[in-house]
């Protein structure tokens, strides 16, 4: 996103190339802003490319390498592009749409802190909004005041059809329902089975499961997992409305541990429920993890907060948004994103659980 002009002539975004960047002519005085002719001689590239690779235009006349060089080169410099004109130019807002289903997610907090890293690469503005239906986003889309969209963890209700010009990527959601639009997953089934499988290798055969009650990809796919991973344990499951919070979570973790045969351990859908269930088992005086095991899904902060400290799977959010603004802006650029491998998931152990 730059107003550097071709090499033909001089820089529209600062002084000449003989003006030294850190100071003026006469080594005295404020700094000066970097312009894109600096940026092309750092990188050993020609300034009518670090143009191209600025201001959206790329496609596939620039390589990748190159990009990540002259990158480099304008983040060491400190070059900040004006965007003003080059979105004028290109007939573009500079700002995407990140959809989440709740503003007050934690997961989602990490979502956005991604995206905003790497928007900022880009000169790009993020606008977030949460509660949305597939009508309001498919005229968000139709309006024209977002270049792209990034969808996350959407559920059934909300995934009516775009505009078929919406440069748009899904994250944390089922590329069969969008054949053809960039999909970004994270590897859901394998942390699952990480965690039910850390419980099985300490002894445990009675498990519950805290179940997300809604209608989202990212809940079916936890959920056929760790009915795979269980086969052959003894399992007691109940389905939890998360939009209720860890209220709800509460009043299900009652039920669950109420009565005889109650299980020694208990996996939950997101770290917000674990939460609750950490309530619950206070209030029935059972201690985690010497009366009770318990893993969680997420791995947001209150999982460190927690006594004792939640056992719970890492869901990278920061590189889910990353991957999914870094996939949107190839898709700006004109070019066709190579799919993204599921993003790895990793089990990490605290003190919530312990040998049956």
């Amino acid at each position: 996103m730059s107003d550097s002009p071709p090499a033909d002539g001089p820089p529209a975004d600062g002084p000449p190339a003989g003006s030294p960047v850190g100071g003026s002519p006469s080594g005295e005085g404020a700094r000066r802003r970097p312009t894109g002719r600096d940026v092309a001689r750092l990188a050993g590239v020609s300034q009518a490319t670090v143009s191209l690779v600025f201001s959206g235009s790329t496609g596939h006349r620039v390589s990748t390498a190159t990009r990540e060089r002259i990158r480099a080169a304008a983040r060491e410099l400190g070059y900040r592009p004006q965007a003003a004109g080059r979105q004028l130019r290109l007939g573009r807002s500079g700002m995407v749409l990140l959809a989440v289903p709740n503003l007050l997610g934690p997961f989602f907090g990490r979502v956005l802190t991604g995206v905003h890293e790497e928007a900022a690469r880009h000169g790009l503005a993020v606008v977030v909004s949460s509660g949305w239906d597939a009508a309001t986003l498919a005229e968000a889309a139709a309006a024209g005041r977002f270049d792209g969209l990034l969808v996350c963890s959407p559920d059934d209700r909300q995934l009516g059809e775009l505009p078929a010009d919406t440069a748009a990527v899904f994250l944390d959601a089922d590329p069969a329902d969008r054949p053809g639009r960039p999909t970004v997953e994270l590897d859901l089934a394998a942390g699952m089975r990480a965690a039910v499988d850390h419980l099985a290798g300490l002894g445990h055969r009675r498990i519950g499961y805290l179940r997300s009650a809604h209608s989202a990809y990212t809940f079916r796919v936890r959920q056929a997992a760790f009915a795979a991973a269980s086969a052959g344990l003894e399992v007691r499951e109940l389905a939890v409305s998360l939009n209720e919070g860890s209220r709800e979570a509460e009043r299900a973790a009652r039920e669950l541990l109420a009565g005889p045969g109650r299980p020694g351990a208990v996996v939950c859908d997101d770290d917000v429920v674990a939460s609750g269930l950490y309530r619950a088992a206070a209030e029935l005086g059972l201690r985690i993890p010497h009366d009770l095991s318990v893993v969680g899904m997420d791995n947001i902060p209150v999982a460190e907060l927690l006594s004792p400290p939640l056992t719970t799977v890492d869901l990278p959010g920061e590189r889910l948004g990353r991957a999914g603004l870094a996939t949107l802006t190839a898709l700006l650029d004109g070019e066709l994103p190579p799919p993204v491998a599921p993003l790895a998931t990793t089990l990490v152990v605290r003190g919530s659980t312990a040998a049956a």
